[in-house]
């Protein structure tokens, strides 16, 4: 199944080419979380079979990650936030429970943002909370696009290296999922200890 996958992908990517991977990758950033994992190691192989150029392949896939991030961030903000400031306290959620989140994400977007793109599962929805408490504008994009030009640039070189091997692929995938959990772990770390003397 998933050789099948990865062999649609690729297909998909070659005929569409940069379009392609941001229009996946802003899919996998928003409402429908496919696998980044499976989206960017194919990319990265193209460009390995010189039928892209890398710099565009990871700028076409940050980019996507943005706009599918600023998808559920306008959608949270002008959509889930009048809903659940009405109709919150019905599920127990009170407009208490939104100045705090707003007076988090004033005090801690950023690296909460950053560390987001990141993470599986959380790289999906950390921009909701965002568009919630209506994170600046200008945070949000920065450290979106930081957190995503990482990921994806990994993800990319993973390819690259590895070419069309799935059972590679996967490995070294998890690899970098674990080393990117401790590498956010020691950052919120030294965040946390100097954050109170910034």
């Amino acid at each position: 199944m998933l050789h099948e996958v990865i062999n649609w992908l690729v297909g998909t990517i070659g005929s569409m080419g940069y379009i392609g991977i941001f229009l996946l990758m802003a899919m996998e950033s928003s409402v429908i979380p496919i696998p980044s994992e499976i989206i960017m190691p194919p990319a990265g192989y193209l460009v390995h079979e010189g039928k892209m150029n890398m710099a565009l392949v990871i700028l076409s896939g940050t980019s996507g990650s943005l706009f599918g991030a600023y998808v559920n961030y306008f959608a949270a903000h002008y959509l889930g936030r009048p809903f659940l400031l009405k109709y919150g306290h019905y599920v127990l959620i009170s407009e208490e429970t939104f100045l705090r989140v707003e007076r988090y994400f004033a005090e801690h977007g950023e690296i909460s943002t950053f560390i987001g793109r990141l993470l599986p599962v959380i790289r999906h929805l950390i921009s909701i909370p965002a568009g919630l408490a209506g994170m600046n504008h200008a945070k949000f994009a920065t450290y979106t696009l930081l957190g995503a030009f990482i990921w994806v640039s990994i993800l990319t070189v993973i390819g690259y290296f590895i070419g069309h091997n799935q059972e590679l692929i996967a490995e070294y995938s998890h690899q970098l999922v674990l080393g990117l959990l401790v590498f956010s772990a020691v950052l919120v770390a030294v965040y946390v200890k100097v954050k109170p003397k910034l």
